[in-house]
């Protein structure tokens, strides 16, 4: 299968206000997918329709080539506030998602919980929240998905937790050949643990793809002052800016840059997801895709 979630014109609905609009989307296999955008762009509503815990107001979403919400069993889900319940102990943890999950796999979890130097008789109300997380990252794992999202999993933990959750995901990424979409809003996070990229800015897709192909293809053109409509036509200008003597272009294009007028830098991936996050929406312009 090559692609694990894939939405056209979806679209979710609260009252009178659209949480996510026309989203077309499609996540590749084989991946571990940094989905980034600002608060309020859609992002935690997308993936909970994802999981099926939401219904479409508008267009369709499906997971692993079904209907959202058909295929539990082969997806792994870790929340915002990475759930677990207060008054039951890791042990009791363990033992509900090998009851609820019919591909558990009790050894890696055993051993998850060793290396982790956890107390199987400790109730989750009494661990750390860089404690939490990792018991439901445990619980995601540990049976078996063949799709693992996880929702700004990270968000609230310190640094030291922070590096050694994406440090256990990327492991176990390696291990078991999972796809991923993991959801934050700290370019750095996606930077660490990701491969892939998608830019979603008021529900809609402005960039996606490999992140390596993204950063060998985007530039930043600084010269004497230049008209957007005077630019090569292979050139997709994502940002613009003039002074009166200079501009500063920041495009994409697949060919190489040979105009002596132009200094050419190269971004980083939060210079690369910073612009588009910051440049006006504009539906009616094709979502950039970018692929080897």
């Amino acid at each position: 299968m090559n692609t694990v979630l894939q939405a056209q014109g979806l679209g979710k609905k609260y009252g009178r206000r659209w949480a996510l609009t026309d989203c077309d989307l499609e996540v590749p296999a084989g991946h571990v997918v940094g989905l980034v955008g600002p608060n309020g762009a859609g992002k935690s509503t997308l993936l909970n329709l994802a999981v099926g815990m939401l219904s479409p107001s508008a267009g369709t979403v499906e997971v692993l080539g079904a209907p959202a919400g058909s295929q539990q069993a082969k997806v792994g889900y870790v929340a915002q506030d990475t759930p677990t319940y207060a008054r039951l102990s890791i042990a009791d943890h363990l033992r509900l998602g090998r009851r609820l999950n019919p591909a558990w796999d009790e050894s890696l979890a055993q051993q998850r919980i060793q290396h982790l130097k956890l107390d199987p008789k400790q109730r989750a109300g009494k661990l750390s929240g860089g404690q939490r997380a990792q018991l439901a990252l445990t619980l995601g794992l540990a049976k078996r998905p063949d799709l693992l999202i996880l929702d700004e999993p990270v968000a609230a933990l310190d640094p030291l937790a922070r590096r050694e959750f994406l440090q256990d995901l990327m492991e176990a990424v390696a291990e078991q050949e999972l796809s991923v979409v993991l959801s934050s809003h700290l370019v750095s996070d996606v930077e660490r643990a990701c491969d892939y990229v998608i830019v979603l800015v008021d529900s809609r897709v402005q960039v996606n793809g490999e992140i390596d192909t993204l950063l060998a293809t985007h530039y930043r053109l600084t010269g004497p002052r230049r008209d957007p409509k005077d630019m090569p036509r292979d050139q997709f200008v994502v940002t613009a800016s003039h002074t009166d003597r200079q501009s500063t272009y920041l495009i994409r294009t697949d060919q190489p840059i040979h105009d002596p007028a132009w200094t050419v830098t190269q971004l980083t991936l939060e210079d690369l997801v910073l612009a588009y996050m910051g440049r006006d929406v504009q539906p009616e312009r094709p979502v950039l895709e970018v692929q080897r």
